[in-house]
């Protein structure tokens, strides 16, 4: 792994360390994990390989990021503080976050520390026809995880709002 490599990973780790405290949601919040796996994605998504079972690895660990993002975000505390919304990443939601993260990051450690061989036979064994469908595979479960982390959070914030009354200034008068 390249010392950028490194510093991504670890970066998106810390993202949830950072909401352990809890904040103020904000776009703070969605702007600093989702230029992370843009950059991400930007770097090493290249293409999405489509031959074989490609699109199979792909889709699987698509849905295996989207589990983990989707309870990541209900394990996140999100309340109402007057007029803002606050959140907090319980201790589910922080294991289920490096569990993720980590497991990409094992598994590039793996390969290049004596797994690509087997990884080789795997892919030969079910039809994975490039080292790209791998790479692919994991940044869209990254970028799955976080988005829909993200949107699980933005949605359970929305519907917290909605069921309270507007500030005073925000008010329509009815008169009778």
């Amino acid at each position: 792994m390249t010392t950028t490599e490194w510093i991504t990973d670890i970066a998106l780790v810390l993202v949830v360390f950072r909401q352990l405290r809890e904040g103020r949601l904000d776009l703070r919040t969605f702007l600093i994990p989702l230029g992370i796996v843009a950059y991400v994605a930007h770097t090493y998504l290249d293409s999405v390989p489509t031959g074989g079972n490609d699109l199979v690895l792909v889709g699987a660990l698509m849905g295996a990021g989207a589990v983990l993002g989707i309870a990541g975000g209900v394990y996140t505390r999100v309340r109402a503080a007057g007029e803002h919304i606050l959140i907090k990443a319980g201790a589910v939601s922080a294991v289920l976050w490096v569990l993720g993260m980590g497991a990409r990051m094992g598994f590039q450690l793996w390969t290049e520390h004596g797994g690509a061989d087997d990884v080789a036979r795997f892919s030969l064994a079910h039809h994975i026809t490039s080292g790209q469908a791998w790479v692919a595979a994991f940044v869209l479960m990254a970028l799955t995880e976080v988005v829909t982390r993200l949107a699980t959070i933005f949605v359970r914030g929305r519907m917290l709002t909605a069921g309270q009354p507007a500030p005073a200034a925000h008010r329509v008068a009815v008169r009778p």
